[in-house]
């Protein structure tokens, strides 16, 4: 009998003897690998205050783009007259663009200011841009996008200039950062903060398949 017990106990030990390995076994580096893959897609803020605070900052945000389209478009009476709209036969960029008078990009924005597809481009950058922001989807693509169109608006005004080719003063406040900068700086904290989650569709947005398959478009 103390035999066969030996021999019973044998197998619970032996396989007390595996469980180290199989402890091992658990912790490759690859699975603490996959694990904090995992962990990245968290967003990094903790705090609600600060989650809170980056939505309003994003609600703020978008809001300037989705604005900006809607004065033109329609012709609100703030930046353009009704006159002016874009539905009613106005350009949504030869105002800025003509009215340039400093820096080296002069000419191709006189070149190119009223262009129907400037027009186009221009006004769908900023309608995407808007809707994409205040809805929290998307944000690299809109941080992208915006801030290509902010940086293309800045060197329309460059600032490093303290005089137009005239030789009047251009009104430059700041020769690096002025507005442009700002907002552009903005949507990349927005997107690298994942500030779409709070009072956003972010979490429906990245369970959809090609958007869960490609997180470059979260």
């Amino acid at each position: 009998m103390s035999v066969h017990h030996g021999t019973h106990t044998a197998g619970p030990v032996a396989r007390a003897a595996a469980t180290p390995q199989e402890k091992v076994a658990v912790r490759r580096p690859g699975d603490v690998a996959e694990v904090s893959t995992q962990r990245a897609s968290v967003p990094t803020v903790r705090t609600a205050a600060a989650r809170r605070i980056l939505a309003v900052l994003r609600f703020a945000t978008g809001f300037i783009f989705l604005w900006a389209f809607l004065d033109k478009t329609f012709g609100l009476g703030f930046a353009t007259t009704s006159e002016r709209a874009w539905l009613n036969g106005g350009s949504p960029t030869k105002g800025f663009l003509s009215s340039s008078e400093v820096g080296p990009f002069t000419g191709i924005a006189h070149a190119i200011a009223g262009a129907g597809w400037a027009d186009w481009l221009f006004m769908i950058a900023l309608l995407a841009v808007g809707v994409a922001v205040m809805a929290g989807i998307a944000l690299w693509p809109a941080a992208i996008a915006g801030s290509l169109l902010m940086l293309m608006m800045w060197a329309t005004e460059f600032p490093p200039f303290r005089f137009t080719a005239a030789g009047d003063p251009s009104g430059s406040t700041n020769p690096i950062v002025d507005y442009h900068i700002i907002y552009g700086l903005a949507l990349f904290a927005l997107a690298a903060t994942s500030a779409g989650v709070t009072w956003g569709l972010s979490r429906y947005w990245t369970r959809l398949p090609y958007i869960r398959d490609h997180t470059w478009t979260h």
